[in-house]
């Protein structure tokens, strides 16, 4: 059932991720072998060239891909950074194997070709080369895999590949959508250097007997390439997409920004790139804001208080107003209407802790804080509208530091009794799935977080039917009905495009 319904996806995400790794390994190989041997010719520089590349390769993954966000030109959102990134960590094994299966050829079959007249460039690609291509190809096998795995941190730019499923799983606490991506990825990564490893083990023979044809193995590796350029080709001769919808990580988000999708796709001709499990909200704010999606969905208060850096406001017409008119005048940005519910800041806990402390507000439940472990998301540790201004309001003394994690796994982190408390989204699924609670903000604390469609001015100008288009959705989820689908990805482990499109079904005016 599950693979009935996710092939297709599966399919698409194994060609993305075969993409990104080709790319990424012909880049690589055309820079890191050629400089390999350069430093051969001038070792003065072996050592810097080798601590860069080795420098680069202790960076941890995650930080290059944020870090590429804001550089130009290489940076941004997508595969072009996934790309350059991937080609980064794959220098060190190229140009290390190369510089020393160059270098461990013996001197005397160096003597030998110089006294019959070899030129040094005749040397390199008759004698050296040859000689080492074993030890190099063991380098490009080693790089290889180390992309194949590390391009599943793509997902986290919108970079594609079987990285979205390991992202989506983690967010849903669905392991089989973490399976779904993290299969394939190794299957690939198993292939790749099980045949580069027989071409290694061929081309080491070769220098010692004469290169005899095997059959059979020929007859593998030609409907493994054909396999695998099948993946690239489906990946590539997909109609192009017209414009970008981007999501945040987490389950709501990607509700949303399907709907945004489907709702464009199904009341015009445009076709819509998913570019969703974008790391966060600053993440899709710059994405939006230079272009490289048309539109996602965002929450007024986080607008206000995270990327305006204002102080919250209880008003929600106010944090609308004041929102729609800086996003506009700042960053060129539309902020559409509301599509009708408040998803604020929930600070859960177990319902049993509840029941059994005898607690339903935040004010009741500071008392109990310094014997808490908290958990909260990245995001809500440094906000304005997070922990600081939380604790400040309440008189909140969690004197264990909160452990920092993602959403999904703080759920499963709260019933397994690893954390006592934790900072989610009041409309999410799992809440009374897992008879969870939600601690009252009493004090009026959180701001309104209502959510709106962000959309690029200059893409509306492009496209001028796009604003009537979004705006039907307008009021039109409460409260109940995104819980409800967020219950329906979360614990049924529905398709997010089945969900919203069954949703839409239910509303008569789209």
């Amino acid at each position: 059932m599950f693979f009935t319904q996710y092939a297709p996806e599966i399919i698409l995400r194994s060609g993305e991720h075969l993409v990104l790794v080709v790319i990424a390994m012909t880049v690589a190989i055309s820079i890191g072998i050629p400089l390999g041997i350069f430093i051969t010719r001038q070792p003065q520089l072996a050592a810097p060239i080798l601590g860069l590349a080795n420098a680069i390769q202790t960076i941890p993954s995650l930080a290059i891909f944020g870090f590429l966000i804001s550089v130009p030109f290489l940076g941004g959102i997508g595969k072009n950074p996934a790309i350059f990134a991937l080609t980064l960590y794959a220098f060190l094994p190229l140009i290390r194997n190369t510089y020393i299966g160059i270098n461990g050829v013996d001197p005397a079959i160096r003597e030998a070709g110089k006294g019959m007249g070899m030129t040094d460039w005749q040397l390199l690609f008759q004698v050296e080369i040859p000689l080492a291509s074993g030890v190099i190809l063991a380098g490009i096998r080693v790089a290889t895999v180390i992309s194949v795995g590390i391009a599943t941190i793509a997902a986290a730019i919108g970079g594609g590949g079987l990285g979205v499923f390991i992202f989506r799983g983690i967010s849903t606490v669905n392991n089989e959508l973490i399976l779904a991506g993290a299969i394939p990825a190794a299957v690939i990564a198993l292939v790749a250097d099980l045949g580069l490893g027989w071409v290694e083990k061929r081309l080491i023979t070769q220098t010692e007997k004469k290169f005899k044809f095997n059959r059979p193995i020929a007859i593998i590796s030609g409907i493994l390439i054909f396999l695998i350029s099948g993946l690239i080709a489906v990946n590539y001769l997909q109609k192009p997409a017209t414009i970008t919808i981007g999501s945040k990580n987490f389950t709501e988000q990607f509700i949303l920004g399907e709907l945004l999708a489907q709702e464009i796709e199904s009341h015009s001709k445009l076709k819509v790139a998913r570019s969703f499990n974008l790391g966060g909200t600053f993440i899709a704010h710059e994405a939006v804001k230079s272009g490289q999606i048309a539109g996602y969905v965002e929450y007024t208060g986080t607008a206000l208080t995270a990327v305006l850096k204002e102080k919250p406001d209880n008003n929600p017409q106010f944090v609308y107003e004041k929102v729609k008119e800086d996003y506009e005048q700042k960053f060129k940005l539309a902020v559409m209407q509301p599509l009708g519910f408040n998803n604020t800041f929930a600070m859960i806990i177990r319902g049993e802790d509840a029941k059994r402390l005898q607690i339903k507000t935040l004010s009741e439940a500071a008392k109990y804080s310094p014997q808490w472990q908290a958990g909260f998301g990245y995001e809500f540790i440094e906000r304005q509208d997070g922990y600081p201004g939380l604790a400040k309001t309440y008189g909140f003394n969690l004197t264990k530091p909160p452990k920092q994690m993602e959403l999904g796994l703080m759920y499963k982190a709260l019933s397994e009794k690893k954390v006592d408390l934790i900072a989610a989204n009041s409309t999410d699924g799992l809440i009374p799935v897992l008879k969870l609670v939600i601690l009252e903000d009493d004090k009026k604390y959180f701001p309104p977080y209502q959510a709106v469609p962000i959309f690029n001015q200059a893409i509306l100008k492009k496209y001028p039917e796009l604003p009537a288009i979004i705006n039907r959705l307008a009021g039109l989820i409460s409260n109940e009905e995104m819980q409800k689908m967020n219950y329906q990805v979360d614990n049924q482990s529905r398709p997010v495009q089945e969900v919203v499109k069954e949703f839409i079904k239910t509303k008569s005016k789209l």
